[in-house]
């Protein structure tokens, strides 16, 4: 085919046109999109990025988890160390918990040596990232001292709930320092949080108010409700100690069962985290001694119910160990 002067510069004219309008439309980056950033393909992060973020934190027991879920909201992702049943005077953190711990933005745990033998680890990691035990808050004056251990505090302080409702703070202020652009959220969360709570302590001493006077006494394995009597009016036995890393023998099953029988008490009390052996060596004992005893629920101490479950909130798990004690005394 033959192409005169005339088309080759049509042809010239029209691929010029073309390469230009490539040319335009690569430096642009295309409509709308992003322009590459280096070697690797990745794009710029949007600005709304940071708004999105959630925190990783790192909690130790399900009532620490539960506040800082709702002093945190949407705004943190929560990873729990101890779950429904577990022990956390006994606990021993995995390889998989030093993990999920060394992830973390920030970790809170209860404190007072609840968590004691994870002391060692706190210690360390507080060196490169905040850890903050939530009882801090608490006044000394507010609280129980160990029998068994001098210089030591009793460290179930959750079952005071106005107690309790001053650690709301301690969340709010460190969640506020990690996230200052969020601080006025996290305040809001707070106070909500500490109305529910304020509302619980109520309910809690308008429910025990009902049980007579006589038969206010509240027998469980191990000696973790003093705060609970101290508040809402009850007098409390535990045959371990304030924490069950403690030895009880025969001498203490009986000196329990001699209690019980003299004074008459009827009903005992099992607790999720504590095996029920023990429990149940005080039910026996009595039972040969000519006494009947029942157990007359199973309550929550360390450790709350499972997730989804009303126990398996801090409300709910107070509200449960309320009603469980008022209908088995009343």
């Amino acid at each position: 085919m033959i192409v005169n002067a005339n088309h080759r510069f049509l042809i010239r004219s029209w691929l010029a046109t073309l390469l230009l309008g490539a040319a335009v439309l690569a430096g642009c980056g295309g409509a709308g999109q992003p322009a590459s950033s280096g070697e690797s393909g990745q794009t710029a992060a949007p600005a709304g990025d940071q708004e999105a973020k959630q925190w990783k934190v790192t909690v130790t027991t399900g009532m620490v988890g539960d506040l800082v879920r709702h002093v945190g909201g949407e705004h943190v992702q929560v990873t729990q160390l101890m779950g429904p049943g577990v022990d956390p005077h006994l606990f021993k953190a995995s390889q998989g918990d030093i993990g999920r711990i060394e992830k973390a933005d920030i970790i809170f745990y209860s404190g007072l040596h609840l968590e004691g033998k994870m002391t060692e680890i706190f210690d360390k990691m507080s060196q490169k990232k905040p850890v903050i035990p939530v009882t801090a808050a608490i006044p000394e004056a507010d609280l129980l001292a160990d029998p068994q251990t001098p210089n030591q505090y009793d460290p179930h302080v959750w079952f005071d709930v106005s107690l309790w409702a001053k650690t709301i703070d301690v969340v709010r202020d460190e969640l506020s320092k990690l996230d200052p652009a969020r601080q006025a959220e996290y305040q809001a969360n707070a106070e909500a949080y500490r109305q529910q709570l304020l509302e619980l302590h109520q309910y809690a001493k308008q429910q025990i108010a009902q049980i007579p006077q006589a038969q206010r006494v509240l027998v469980t394995a191990h000696d973790a409700f003093a705060y609970f009597g101290r508040a809402y009016e009850l007098e409390v036995m535990g045959l371990q100690g304030i924490s069950t890393a403690s030895e009880y023998g025969l001498k203490d099953v009986q000196q329990l069962v001699d209690t019980l029988v003299s004074r008459g008490i009827k009903a005992v009390f099992v607790e999720s985290s504590v095996p029920k052996a023990s429990i149940e060596a005080v039910v026996e004992g009595a039972k040969a001694k000519g006494h009947a005893v029942v157990i007359g629920g199973e309550l929550f101490s360390d450790a709350m119910g499972e997730p989804g479950t009303a126990a398996g909130t801090y409300i709910g798990m107070v509200k449960h160990n309320v009603d469980t004690i008022v209908q088995s005394l009343q």
